[in-house]
């Protein structure tokens, strides 16, 4: 889907899942968001609930279109947004993921691995350019 020139949207729709937060009744289901920015440096803005990650990385590398993203942008830690991280970093091993610190303790107590070598950690106001495109952090 297009967003903007050089902006795509690469999420995926859930239409099996039926309570959102198991709470919510979502009849029309739901959608995981996720983007792809390609510039000078190319990334991806969050990654999908782990039961789409197939679909999801079939849709990054037609996206991609040959490219590799040098970028994982985790915005928080649900698994809606980091459920595919530790596929997506196996199947970029040259990737930086970039979170604040927090997402990298969980991400140790959840997948075991915090990316040490290959991560950056951003704290409110840190700026990421990738060209044309500069990423702005902001604690929300």
């Amino acid at each position: 889907m297009f967003i903007a020139p050089q902006v795509k949207y690469i999420g995926v729709n859930d239409h099996i899942l039926d309570l959102f937060e198991s709470q919510f009744a979502i009849p029309n289901g739901i959608s995981y968001n996720s983007y792809l920015i390609s510039d000078e440096k190319t990334a991806v803005i969050d990654s999908v609930d782990a039961h789409f990650t197939a679909q999801w990385l079939d849709q990054l590398a037609q996206a991609l279109d040959g490219k590799t993203p040098d970028y994982l942008i985790v915005q928080h830690m649900e698994p809606d947004h980091s459920g595919s991280i530790t596929t997506f970093m196996q199947a970029y091993p040259a990737a930086t993921v970039v979170a604040g610190a927090a997402a990298f303790a969980m991400m140790k107590n959840f997948f075991g691995v915090d990316y040490t070598d290959r991560r950056r950690v951003i704290k409110e106001g840190d700026e990421l350019p990738l060209g044309k495109h500069t990423l702005t952090f902001i604690a929300a």
